[in-house]
């Protein structure tokens, strides 16, 4: 669900993003360099928004609070108010003229059991609540692109922070699962940083890395590793390079 960051930083659920920029909110300070990274806490789609909020469908409609399921199947409440944003994603981030589309301001009331909704707010990890302060009801198609990309992490995409290097064989921690993954660079694989060539060299530990390719006899195959601009204050988001793996 938009989590922690809502994706500044990794943007591995880059639609999720979009519902940050698109809203005007600023990512949570407590951020980590990614989709949750760090606690864990109202998790989904990738446990992103870490503490700040949640991200899942609606399983039930009142006066004042959802009752919001996540992948994990963890249900949440989430309580809104009148001082609660709540605002409908628009289904294309641009127009035709390259503009960007805002969302639309819509009632609580427009959101109905089955959608997909991004609510961030302070949660309550103990009563599994969130106090929201804003309400995102997502784009179907976009609720469709991030389940099929979560599904991908891990057989077309990866995302972390080095860990470890033992010859083209590169081991990351990842955000989305706070889960070690490791890849391997053969002739084939590209390196890029700000969308310019780099080589297997420039990745060290600590860097923060994009990874697509594809499982190949039980071993994760990096075609294209995209290094971050630049690495994370402590606490901070880190912005990815080139464009949100397919």
């Amino acid at each position: 669900m938009l989590f922690r960051s809502a994706g500044i930083a990794f943007i591995v659920l880059a639609g999720m993003v979009a519902v940050a920029q698109e809203t005007g909110q600023a990512p949570p300070p407590n951020a980590g360099p990614g989709t949750g990274m760090g606690q864990g806490r109202g998790r989904g789609w990738g446990g992103f928004m870490g503490g700040r909020g949640v991200v899942g469908t609606v399983a039930e409609v009142t006066p004042d609070h959802y009752t919001v399921k996540n992948e994990l199947g963890e249900t949440y409440t989430v309580h809104y108010s009148a001082n609660t944003r709540v605002v409908k994603q628009p289904a294309q981030r641009t127009n035709d003229e390259g503009v960007r589309t805002p969302p639309e301001q819509i009632k609580p009331s427009d959101i109905q059991v089955g959608d997909a909704i991004m609510a961030q707010g302070e949660v309550d990890q103990a009563a599994k609540s969130v106090g929201a302060m804003l309400v995102v009801k997502i784009d179907p198609q976009r609720a469709r692109e991030m389940r099929e990309m979560q599904a991908n992490f891990g057989k077309t995409w990866l995302v972390g922070q080095v860990k470890a290097i033992n010859d083209t064989k590169i081991t990351l921690e990842s955000p989305v699962d706070n889960a070690e993954h490791t890849f391997v660079a053969d002739e084939n694989t590209s390196f890029r940083k700000r969308r310019e060539p780099v080589t297997l060299a420039d990745v060290q530990v600590g860097s923060y890395v994009r990874v697509e390719g594809a499982v190949k006899e039980g071993v994760f195959v990096a075609s294209t590793v995209s290094l971050a601009a630049m690495l994370p204050a402590r606490g901070g988001p880190v912005k990815p390079e080139g464009p949100p793996p397919q």
